[in-house]
């Protein structure tokens, strides 16, 4: 099993930033990627970017592409996803996800473990 807990959403202004923070735990070394995904009022939850356990691939959806950086620190099994220039429709909450084995990154079938989420609202 590994557990996943992600901190660092909040409620910021338009334009801002923030870095959630997702930090895995147990058997970590079972991880091949990692993926967040977020889920507004209303919507269904959403592929917003992944990035390899190991090696150097990341992935996002293109609308976010730019604003939002994903990045990784093995040392601390933690995955981070730096987002910038924030707009009141990125109001969602923000779920890391582990995956066990290569799949579709994009998509949630593709991972095995869920965090509870992290909360970001952004006011206009």
């Amino acid at each position: 099993q590994v557990q996943l807990v992600e901190s660092g959403g909040g409620l910021v202004q338009a334009g801002d930033s923030l870095r959630l923070s997702c930090a895995a735990s147990g058997r970590t070394f079972s991880i091949v990627t990692m993926g967040w995904f977020r889920q507004a009022p209303g919507k269904e939850r959403e592929f917003v970017s992944g990035i390899d356990w190991i090696g150097t691939n990341t992935y996002y959806v293109d609308s976010l592409k730019g604003r939002f950086t994903i990045s990784r620190d093995n040392a601390k099994n933690t995955v981070y996803l730096q987002m910038n220039s924030l707009k009141p429709e990125d109001t969602a909450v923000y779920y890391c996800a582990a995956a066990r084995a290569l799949g579709t990154v994009r998509a949630e079938r593709g991972y095995d473990y869920w965090g509870q989420g992290t909360q970001v609202t952004v006011s206009s």
